[in-house]
């Protein structure tokens, strides 16, 4: 092992995102999201570079509530892909957007050199939980823009996948319904919504596994280390909040540093069981801060490395 303090994982540069995700060994990527100030960019760009220096499978931006981030999206993700040895994947939402307008962004991501896409539905503006319009010459549901980028060209999609079924599915079996369709319709690979069960996330991929549906799904993990914030995530999302997580981090609320080390235990925990399950990768939130993801992550790679050096090199 060389001397340098730093975790890398084994490259999958030239390689199809939908083969690196399909691989022997986990993937592993982080999420940002594109921020509002130039404080708010001079930060994500430090984290892009902490980040770039672990050579991830892939690194994705995320897309604001009704397409609110647009701009800021496409332009944080081609610069990615122009300035940095990273694997950009660009989030895409179907709300608030024609397939005429659909159709223009894919082409500004393709023209960037992007070939890879994260394919969402997407929350409506101002309100996740309001009610859902379709644009009138968009698209309806996540399978037909799935079908749309398909339809484009060679891109590696990926779609969501909620481990405690989407908010607005009345039932599980309607749920699994619409996430193989839009499997079927040409996604490669899916990511999930956060939780905090690894149970949660090990149902789901029972029951789509009964539905004769192999697309592997990829565990998001957030590490939740302030329990003001992770709430409001977790009402949002719909996510399920342990009670036993959340009375360990209220009692830390006017401590960070106790809370910080409750979050990261709980994540950590977490992602190794679901490699110990064999989940095809970790996806992890960074919230444009790495220091919970990347602990978690050095966490992880050691324990790999201890069962297998191919898995994810640790140099110390």
């Amino acid at each position: 092992m060389t001397v340098s303090g730093q975790h890398s994982i084994p490259t999958t540069a030239g390689q199809p995102l939908r083969s690196a995700v399909r691989g022997s060994t986990p993937s592993f990527s982080f999420e940002f999201f594109p921020p509002k100030t130039p404080a708010g960019e001079d930060k994500l760009w430090q984290v892009i570079r902490r980040t770039e220096a672990l050579s991830p499978t892939f690194v994705s931006v995320t897309y604001g509530a009704g397409g609110s981030s647009r701009d800021r999206t496409i332009e944080v993700t081609r610069n990615i892909a122009a300035e940095t040895t990273l694997r950009p994947v660009a989030h895409l939402t179907a709300i608030g957007h024609s397939v005429a307008e659909l159709r223009r962004i894919i082409g500004q991501y393709a023209d960037a050199g992007i070939r890879d896409i994260l394919v969402l539905r997407g929350d409506p503006p101002g309100n996740p939980k309001g009610p859902w319009t379709p644009h009138p010459q968009g698209c309806r549901y996540a399978f037909e823009l799935v079908e749309l980028v398909r339809s484009l060209g060679d891109f590696s999609i990926g779609v969501a996948a909620f481990p405690e079924r989407h908010p607005r599915s009345p039932d599980w079996d309607s749920d699994i319904r619409h996430f193989v369709a839009k499997c079927r319709a040409g996604a490669d690979y899916a990511v999930t919504q956060m939780f905090f069960d690894v149970e949660d996330y090990l149902r789901l991929r029972d029951r789509v596994a009964a539905a004769g549906c192999e697309v592997p799904i990829i565990p998001e993990i957030m590490p939740a280390t302030d329990v003001r914030q992770i709430s409001r995530f977790a009402e949002l999302s719909g996510a399920a909040f342990p009670e036993d997580l959340a009375h360990r981090l209220e009692a830390a609320r006017d401590d960070p540093d106790t809370a910080y080390r409750v979050g990261v235990e709980h994540a950590t925990s977490m992602a190794h069981r679901l490699l110990a399950e064999d989940a095809p990768g970790l996806h992890y939130i960074t919230l444009n801060r790495s220091s919970a993801a990347f602990a978690v992550h050095h966490d992880v790679c050691r324990l790999l490395d201890a069962r297998s050096p191919q898995d994810c090199r640790v140099h110390v």
